[in-house]
């Protein structure tokens, strides 16, 4: 715990006198594979910590764990940082549980799932990994997974859903529906005579998998079903969170100074 504290004083010593545009680079820190370090914070945002039923101010440079609940606040942007390089990024007003947090890059594992309630997220999910590792952002009526990409999810209050990909490809699918819990059984009672099986059904559009290649987009309904994958030009999708995204992947790759 020490040596952390060490760590967010010594960055934040660095960002306090290298000006603004260090301030806004991506950090290097050396993480446990089962948290997340909030790397950037503007606005306020809060954390509700696991097991814990309380909402409590975050602060860059805060960890962050399996079954985290965030919400980010008006006007804010949060970014946050895993063990492999993957770096997540949220918009304001949006709301985001952990669902699973652990990365072991010398087994060459990765299971990570972020559940989006609402708001808009970006991905630029490391490549470092190989074929077992897993990460997926979902929400009520999509799962998107990938493996080493660059792609975003919005979430809206109807629950419709629109994911876009910008590098690599991203399968999207509905999410596995729950299983009903088995029925108690009773004392023994009277067996009824045989009746007529229902023959085969067809399978609909209530179980669905599209993958969406680099530079197309899928839109779900709020209803749960979901378009064929299209593409999207840069012009339409151009906005000021899309540009801001944009502007920190290419800061990832610049060389530390």
């Amino acid at each position: 715990m020490k040596s952390r504290i060490v760590l967010v004083l010594a960055a934040s010593l660095l960002w306090l006198f290298a000006g603004d545009a260090a301030a806004k680079r991506p950090v290097t820190v050396d993480l446990r594979g089962d948290e997340a370090m909030v790397s950037l914070l503007e606005g306020a945002a809060e954390v509700e910590k696991s097991g814990e039923a309380c909402w409590k101010a975050l602060n860059e440079g805060d960890f962050l764990g399996k079954g985290d609940q965030v919400k980010t606040g008006p006007g804010a942007r949060m970014e946050i940082l895993l063990k492999d390089g993957t770096v997540l990024r949220f918009a304001d007003k949006t709301h985001l549980k952990l669902t699973a947090l652990q990365i072991v890059p010398d087994a060459g594992t990765r299971d990570v799932k972020v559940d989006v309630v609402l708001g808009r997220t970006w991905a630029n999910v490391s490549k470092t990994l190989g074929v077992r590792s897993g990460f997926e952002i979902s929400c009520e009526n999509a799962v998107a997974g990938a493996r080493g990409t660059v792609y975003r999810m919005n979430v809206y209050e109807d629950r419709s859903a629109l994911v876009r990909v910008y590098d690599g490809s991203v399968a999207v699918s509905k999410p596995a529906q729950p299983v009903g819990l088995p029925t108690a059984v009773g004392p023994p009672g009277k067996v009824e005579g045989p009746k007529p099986v229902p023959g085969p059904v067809k399978v609909t559009m209530e179980e669905w998998v599209y993958i969406v290649k680099s530079m197309q987009q899928i839109r779900i309904a709020a209803d749960g079903s979901a378009e064929e994958p299209k593409s999207f030009t840069v012009e339409e999708d151009r906005n000021d969170w899309v540009d801001w995204n944009k502007e920190r992947d290419a800061r990832l790759n610049e060389p530390a100074r």
